[in-house]
């Protein structure tokens, strides 16, 4: 996924991503797949009321399917209901600081100048990119529009994943987002796993080759993982551990409390703060 800095700004100063459409006759939801085809027909006609090109639509759905890995990855997250100690037995808490400590020193200067532009500590930022693809290790191989698509179908999150779908839709129309993408199983992309809206959002071109690489640049996707976190509240300085007041911030990133538990846990090890 790679999105030009001069691109990613006409987006987003364009308002395209950050105030999705959705028609009020959306495209009605459903629990099986029984009735996606005929969804992917009224979603697209949808669309097009709300200003997508046909021939955007052609090439996003050209490959898109009803995709049964990303609904058991979506019913599957039992992990979330774990207690802080199993949760972290469970995702290997203790190796991502083993590691993230050396990744720290690896990276010392990349860590320093993010954390002087953004004011994040290396440890949230660490714990996030060991937590989500260990370090990058494994991105993700499920069809990413197909992951999207098969969410906003379901019900149980339509609004949220729809909102999404046209997101990704906008990036393929600008050519930022290949229709054969691949990546996480509810559509997440890159080292850290943004969604489709907060790469436009979010992005940073840190390397300074003149894109936002999220997937093939270690610079771009921590630095946009700090400009998230700055983006959710982040307070240079201040504390980020349970009661303090970046915990918050860290709490955007995603809604289970087990999970922003650990990331808080595991950064304090890396930094030693």
């Amino acid at each position: 996924m790679r999105i030009t800095k001069s691109g990613m700004a006409t987006l987003v100063a364009g308002g395209l991503l950050l105030a999705t459409p959705i028609a009020a006759n959306a495209a009605s939801c459903g629990n099986t797949s029984a009735g996606f085809e005929n969804w992917v027909q009224e979603f697209k006609r949808e669309a097009q009321g709300q200003g997508v090109s046909p021939s955007v639509l052609d090439r996003a759905f050209a490959n898109v399917h009803y995709n049964q890995p990303t609904i058991r990855a979506d019913r599957g997250q039992k992990s979330f209901k774990l207690s802080f100690e199993e949760f972290m037995k469970k995702r290997g808490g203790q190796s991502i600081i083993n590691r993230g400590k050396s990744m720290k020193q690896a990276n010392a200067a990349l860590f320093s100048k993010i954390e002087k532009h953004f004011g994040v500590p290396p440890g949230p930022i660490i714990a996030i990119w060991g937590m989500e693809t260990g370090f990058g290790g494994f991105m993700g191989d499920q069809h990413t529009l197909s992951a999207v698509s098969t969410l906003a179908y379901d019900c149980r999150r339509s609004a949220f994943f729809t909102e999404q779908l046209y997101s990704a839709l906008k990036l393929v129309g600008e050519g930022y987002l290949s229709p054969s993408a691949r990546g996480a199983a509810h559509g997440e992309i890159g080292q850290t796993q943004f969604m489709p809206k907060n790469v436009v959002a979010f992005g940073v071109d840190e390397d300074g080759d003149g894109r936002v690489d999220l997937v093939g640049s270690r610079a771009d996707a921590l630095a946009s993982t700090a400009n998230f976190l700055r983006g959710h509240g982040w307070q240079p300085g201040a504390g980020y551990q349970p009661g303090e007041p970046n915990f918050s911030a860290i709490a955007g990133w995603n809604d289970a409390k087990v999970y922003q538990q650990a990331i808080a846990y595991i950064g304090q090890q890396i930094d030693g703060r």
